[in-house]
């Protein structure tokens, strides 16, 4: 497997007045291929957390340590959005599709990186999700409602699919969460008859297959692609942080739904890829997300495009 290149857009211009909202991750395309597998992960800007949305909650000593040796605020992080790009010669294949138009101002660039990289949205072949939270469920339409991906062929987990079209999601789920449970049942209505729901284990694609890897949401999944030396692992929000998710994977954070089973899916998750020296992609790590686990004394550490 190589990493071939980072790609970046130029100047505030890309930005527009998301710009103005706060720090910025540089837009960038980092591309990794193998075979006739091309893989990019592609910026859809940048969400603005109340820092104790991830830390809240953790042994405030041992955080600090953290906290300082990851330069990371204790008032605000601005975790990355990455979406990947599959392409083999036959399928266009979007794993997540970015938080579109209705979320944080400083996300739902994606239609900007497609751009920049000359695939249009009609190209898509197929449209897979992680999960359904907004920054990776809520691009599937547009400002209009319409859909964006209008050839593809959308595929989400069973599990997941059942949590959030189930009307008592709404009411159970914790209050500030209500806007995603909503939003997230409207957007699903809206694409369920073109939508596949996979199993445990599924082959999604040739040389794709689906990985349940729950507790940051009730049915989230992993999907491995490619296998031995080239094998790849898009993880979404199971590994969420590049700093207390790799050094402390035993914490429970507050942006899982479940945190406990959130905890041992990491743990699970880290393990294998640091054992079998998989590649993994994800959402909110820096540098495109792509990179290598290594372990690290009791934890792990997070080696971006390696």
């Amino acid at each position: 497997m190589m990493l071939l290149r980072r790609r970046f857009l130029a100047g505030m211009g890309a930005f527009g007045a998301a710009a103005l909202l706060g720090p910025q991750r540089v837009w960038a395309s980092a591309q990794i291929a193998f075979g006739d597998v091309r893989i990019d992960t592609l910026s859809d800007g940048n969400l603005m957390l109340p820092a104790d949305f991830i830390l809240g909650g953790m042994p405030e000593e041992e955080l600090k340590v953290v906290v300082e040796a990851f330069g990371l605020s204790r008032d605000q992080l601005t975790p990355p959005c990455n979406v990947t790009l599959l392409r083999d010669g036959t399928h266009t294949v979007l794993f997540d599709v970015g938080a579109g138009p209705d979320f944080q101002p400083s996300a739902g660039k994606l239609a900007e990186a497609l751009n920049l990289l000359d695939v249009p949205a009609e190209d898509v072949t197929h449209v897979v999700f992680t999960h359904a939270h907004p920054d990776h469920l809520w691009g599937v339409l547009d400002e209009f409602d319409e859909p964006v991906f209008v050839n593809a062929a959308h595929l989400i987990g069973r599990t997941e699919f059942d949590y959030w079209t189930n009307p008592d999601t709404v009411a159970s789920i914790d209050s500030a969460r209500t806007t995603f449970a909503v939003g997230a049942a409207r957007r699903l209505s809206a694409m369920v008859e073109n939508l596949t729901l996979l199993e445990d284990g599924a082959d999604v694609l040739p040389g794709v297959i689906a990985h349940l890897t729950p507790g940051h949401t009730p049915g989230h999944m992993s999907f491995r692609v490619g296998e031995g030396k080239d094998a790849v692992m898009v993880v979404g929000d199971a590994i969420g942080n590049h700093h207390v998710a790799f050094v402390h994977p035993e914490w429970k954070s507050g942006s899982d739904q479940d945190a406990e089973m959130a905890a041992r899916t990491r743990m699970m998750l880290l393990d294998d890829m640091a054992r079998d020296k998989t590649a993994i992609i994800g959402f909110h790590l820096p540098d495109g997300g792509i990179g290598r686990v290594e372990k690290e004394g009791q934890g792990y550490r997070f080696v971006a495009g390696a």
